[in-house]
């Protein structure tokens, strides 16, 4: 059964209270997969043992193997890496930002840009910094785990980590889901090379942040889901610029006004499950 359209501030903002959407014994995409992974990257499993726990039992259903944790309290940067069994095929899911962290918060608003791996590229410096907070650790696990091959996956400020990740390690596939512009063309150009399906939901105001004028651009194919949830491969912009109208108008009559709902849906589309119901 698809996925409904989830208007509420707490899908929005407490993403980690939800229960996985895998089940024992289903099939699922490798896409759908690594967006739910993205989503599991919320549950706080390193300050919590019962998190820890949920987030195992999540991964076990779809195959893969105890999580391994990366965090950097400084920086409040988290991502989570595991092993599938049956391929060898590792996972690196990054977390998005959380509004109760303050550190997470000065991540976005850093916005200046950093010169990328002493190369000729620039990326938006805040990225730049958490990324790096937990890359010794990334690194040494995948040095651990020899996996065969990788995945990766991100949401918000998590597919901006992801796509700083990828264009070091060079995934099979890279998924993200509402992630802002992580750098300029030169950066997009050196990971041209990646699959990359960046999930831009309608109307969610992050994947249009920081601004194109000031030299960020976006890097991979545009999946982008209308107001009805349908995934469209690089639309024209003229057809992007009509549903995002029709969206913000409808949204108004059906759900802004309703007790506990997100007011906007600029930012009620930036929900990981509204992400979700388009791949699943």
């Amino acid at each position: 059964m698809p996925l409904p359209y989830d208007s509420s501030r707490s899908a929005l903002y407490c993403p980690d209270t939800a229960e996985t959407v895998f089940a024992d014994g289903a099939a699922f995409s490798e896409q759908a997969v690594l967006a739910e992974c993205a989503r599991l990257a919320y549950y706080r499993a390193e300050v919590s043992g019962a998190s820890k726990e949920r987030l195992t039992s999540a991964l076990a259903l779809v195959g893969f193997g105890e999580p391994t944790l990366f965090a950097d309290a400084a920086t409040g940067t988290f991502a989570f890496g595991a092993l599938r069994r049956i391929d060898g095929a590792a996972l690196i899911a990054f977390r998005g930002t959380q509004p109760d962290d303050a550190s997470d918060i000065a991540t976005d608003l850093a916005a200046s840009w950093e010169v990328w791996q002493a190369g000729t590229a620039r990326v938006h410096k805040g990225f730049a910094q958490a990324f790096r907070s937990v890359q010794v650790q990334i690194e040494a696990w995948l040095k651990e785990v020899k996996p065969r091959s990788l995945l990766i996956s991100g949401h918000s400020l998590g597919g901006a980590l992801a796509t700083l990740a990828a264009s070091l390690y060079a995934p099979i596939l890279l998924l993200t889901l509402g992630s802002p512009r992580v750098g300029d063309s030169a950066f997009c150009a050196s990971v041209a090379h990646v699959q990359h399906h960046r999930y831009s939901n309608c109307c969610d105001i992050v994947t249009r942040l920081p601004p194109h004028i000031s030299g960020y651009c976006h890097c991979g194919d545009r999946y982008y889901i209308d107001q009805q949830g349908q995934v469209h491969v690089n639309p024209v912009e003229g057809f992007v610029a009509a549903d995002r109208t029709a969206a913000s108008l409808s949204y108004v009559a059906e759900h802004a006004w309703r007790i506990g709902s997100v007011l906007l849906r600029d930012l009620a589309d930036h929900a990981p499950v509204n992400y979700l119901r388009a791949i699943f």
